[in-house]
């Protein structure tokens, strides 16, 4: 099937912008036309290796690039006139501060979780949302934890079983790359608030769960680690259960009886498999800790941060542009072309 290209650029080749562009790439309807940042280290000299065109977010950082060996190809002004879309991957803040000079240039947008639900007035999880984003002018790819809270929630709720969810969320204290100069070591620090910020967040994109999260940050930078607690609407069996997360997309099993016995097991596996950087955009739940009593689930999976929400920001370019109206149309599309899994070690 031929499609006309959407223009895409991203804003931040940071530890996201760098996993959308790759995205973006090797999608059939999409052209890359650059990539801008304002650093001048080896995370923007890499983007110069991979052939992709590189712009100055900001007009004052030119020079300083340029001295440093980047060759600028135009500042962020001059990259908003050739495209439809700009996927904002720039830190915590920024973004907001962005969104009049991409509404003067009449490109679409779309932010990070980092950035408030107020800041666009929609939150978007692909198969949760989607049509709702159909045209819009900007939209906001929720966090990490959110995403795999929607998607396994939503998945439940599909199927008639969801009634309530409490979950308990171990996130890991840094990025792996910034493990030099900041995190926790050798302590927990629970988040001072409950509910922690995910499920109000989760709530923005489906309004009617009744979810409740707390959460601690621990010391180890190798993915997040939920656990749930969900009533369901009444009682049901294991294999209901499981059912429901194997009809959704997204959401892929793993096992202890497999040997993945902790949250370093997928890292492994997924540089076994072949994943670019080592990624996982699927929450992998662990099929034989799932336990069902009566109408209670208790299940636990992990989250990684750096890759799960890749797939969220590609859907959200279609949903935003209109080119795809269907929700299931574009997740096909993209998980296609991302090679998205249901099983890990099942060929």
């Amino acid at each position: 099937m031929s499609y006309e290209k959407i223009k895409v650029a991203v804003n931040g080749y940071g530890i996201i912008g760098k996993r959308v562009a790759d995205a973006i790439k090797i999608q059939p309807d999409m052209e890359l036309v650059g990539v801008a940042d304002v650093v001048s280290d080896y995370r923007v000299k890499v983007a110069v290796i991979l052939g992709l065109p590189v712009y100055a977010s900001l007009a004052e950082k030119v020079k300083e690039m340029m001295d440093s060996g980047i060759p600028i190809v135009g500042t962020l002004d001059d990259l908003l006139k050739q495209i439809d879309v700009i996927v904002d991957c720039t830190p915590k803040g920024i973004g907001a501060k962005n969104l009049e000079l991409y509404k003067k240039a009449g490109v679409k947008a779309i932010y990070q979780g980092g950035e408030k639900h107020s800041l666009t007035g929609h939150s978007f999880v692909a198969q949760a949302n989607y049509e709702t984003a159909l045209g819009l002018d900007a939209t906001r790819v929720v966090s990490c934890n959110t995403t795999s809270t929607v998607r396994t929630l939503t998945a439940l709720r599909k199927a008639g079983l969801l009634k309530k969810a409490r979950g308990v969320l171990i996130r890991r204290a840094t990025d792996p790359w910034e493990s030099d100069h900041s995190g926790i070591m050798n302590t927990v620090v629970p988040e001072p608030h409950i509910p922690s910020h995910q499920g109000p967040d989760a709530q923005t994109v489906v309004p009617e769960l009744d979810v409740i999260t707390m959460a601690v940050k621990a010391s180890h930078t190798q993915t997040h680690n939920h656990y749930w607690v969900v009533e369901l609407t009444r009682n049901a069996s294991r294999e209901e259960v499981l059912a429901a997360f194997k009809a959704a997309s997204r959401i892929a099993f793993i096992r202890m009886s497999d040997g993945i016995v902790a949250l370093n097991g997928t890292i492994e596996l997924m540089k076994d498999i072949g994943r670019p950087r080592g990624d996982m955009w699927e929450v992998a739940l662990w099929e034989d800790v799932l336990t069902v009593n009566g109408n209670e689930v208790y299940y636990t999976y992990q989250v990684y941060n750096e890759a799960i929400v890749v797939p969220e920001n590609i859907d959200a370019i279609r949903a935003i542009t209109g080119t795809i109206k269907n929700g299931k149309d574009s997740i096909r599309i993209t998980d296609e072309a991302m090679g998205m899994r249901k099983e890990f070690l099942i060929k």
